[in-house]
């Protein structure tokens, strides 16, 4: 009888797929090749994109590190699950990914930054290794382990990349004179060598992610093992990381699962971060309580439906002192709503605010460049002051640029009902951690060493 279980439950693990999940660290889903970015090759991931699924409208819930995570690994919202600010931990009794995971026989392993760095020791992996600060060490450290292990369980394999995180390294080879500038950006000399910078950085997180990837369909093979690669969200540029345009919570979301998601697909389905743990727990041969607030996209993977959310919520804030700027937003296919909780703050991140950070150097020139131009003086007052309320007409305005708050009040009011009944349900307490810089006071920068 013993031999007759055991038999009976190797051939269930025998049947469940291998489960990797490759993250990067601070990369907006506009700067790559997989999604048109001409001026950024990301031919590792391409590679995984034609073998697989694209997801077109993948978001994240909160736009900075801890939080984000803590949503992937909860399934919950961030007013849920407790890690609003960043640097924040979920509440401790709170089940996680790999404990999910374990309930259907998997080993579960973590390499590089995949929780909030040494946060992941508290995740309950069998095995994480080296989560510290642009700890690089993990990719080869992750390809060992794959070359050497020996377990019959399915495997949960979750890597993280540090890039494109800051510090960014030089250019190398990328040329500052041919890089695209975004229309929220302030074209400069300092801004380019900035960005070429970054485009290096994602091109190091590409070659990492495609280290592991390709280790993983050698050691593990692709016949059964599910692929997803996402980054926590966008990049740490203004606009981007701490904001809730889409430029902060778009990210990748790529799948590839061979014989189940159809290679070179791309999808046009409404996602976020908080769907990804009930879909590993669906395809690992588990059903997702109903507690979660995630749902999982299986039926959009194999193709049984084109749709999956009718509208994405995201929170945010805030990060220490640097950016104390709490806000929310509704955003559907068409339309992006985003409140600002205390506009008579201003907002502020590292990015201008830390004494640390070598991006002041081209905030110095987009501060000049706006003592005569008009365009530039428009985008650095939007940087720092903003309104109570945001409304933007995706479709003919990607960049979110032109606010129609007092424009459309009809759309405007839509919105705001269906924030008000999501914050409400979510229990959202709209708090504030840090001390914020008022719009009336005069700007300071913050000296201290910046937490990562």
């Amino acid at each position: 009888m013993r031999h007759l279980l055991f038999l009976l439950f190797a051939l269930s693990a025998a049947a469940q797929p291998h489960l990797v999940v490759l993250l990067a660290d601070d990369h907006s889903a506009a700067d790559m090749s997989v999604y048109g970015a001409k001026d950024i090759p990301t031919p590792h991931l391409d590679r995984m994109a034609a073998a697989g699924m694209v997801f077109e409208r993948a978001f994240v819930n909160s736009p900075s590190c801890a939080p984000s995570r803590a949503a992937l690994f909860t399934g919950l919202y961030p007013a849920k699950n407790g890690a609003e600010p960043n640097h924040a931990k979920p509440h401790a009794k709170l089940k996680r990914l790999p404990a999910y995971l374990k309930e259907l026989g998997y080993e579960t392993v973590s390499f590089g930054k995949t929780s909030h760095y040494a946060h992941v020791t508290e995740q309950g992996f069998d095995r994480a290794e080296n989560f510290g600060y642009h700890d690089h060490a993990g990719v080869q450290a992750c390809i060992d382990y794959l070359k050497q292990r020996k377990s019959e369980k399915p495997l949960a394999l979750v890597f993280g990349t540090n890039w494109p995180h800051v510090p960014l390294p030089p250019p190398e080879g990328v040329d500052p004179a041919k890089v695209s500038v975004q229309p929220m950006h302030i074209d400069t000399p300092e801004f380019r060598l900035y960005r070429a910078r970054y485009i290096n950085a994602v091109m190091k997180m590409d070659a990492e992610i495609g280290a592991v990837y390709e280790a993983a369909k050698t050691h593990l093979g692709t016949a059964n093992t599910f692929f997803l690669q996402t980054s926590d969200h966008g990049a740490q540029l203004p606009f981007g990381k701490w904001n809730l345009y889409d430029e902060g919570t778009r990210v990748p979301l790529i799948v590839h699962w061979e014989g189940k998601v159809t290679a070179g697909a791309r999808t046009m389905a409404l996602a976020q971060w908080i769907d990804i743990l009930p879909t590993l727990i669906e395809i690992g041969g588990g059903t997702a309580p109903s507690v979660l607030d995630g749902k999982s996209l299986l039926p959009v993977l194999t193709g049984q439906t084109s749709t999956h959310r009718e509208a994405i919520f995201t929170t945010h804030t805030g990060d220490n002192d640097m950016n104390v700027y709490p806000s929310r937003s509704m955003r559907t296919a068409k339309w992006k709503y985003i409140r600002n909780l205390h506009p008579e703050y201003r907002f502020t991140s590292h990015i201008d605010r830390s004494m640390n950070e070598d991006s002041l150097a081209y905030i110095a020139s987009w501060e000049k460049a706006a003592q005569s131009d008009s365009k530039a003086a428009f985008l650095v007052k939007r940087y720092r002051e903003r309104p109570a309320e945001e409304l933007y007409d995706l479709e003919a305005d990607p960049f979110e640029l032109h606010n129609l708050a007092t424009e459309n009040t009809t759309q405007l009011d839509a919105m705001r009902r269906g924030l008000d009944l999501w914050m409400k349900s979510t229990g959202d307490t709209q708090m504030v951690a840090g001390k914020p810089l008022l719009l009336s006071e005069p700007f300071q920068m913050i000296a201290k060493p910046r937490k990562k």
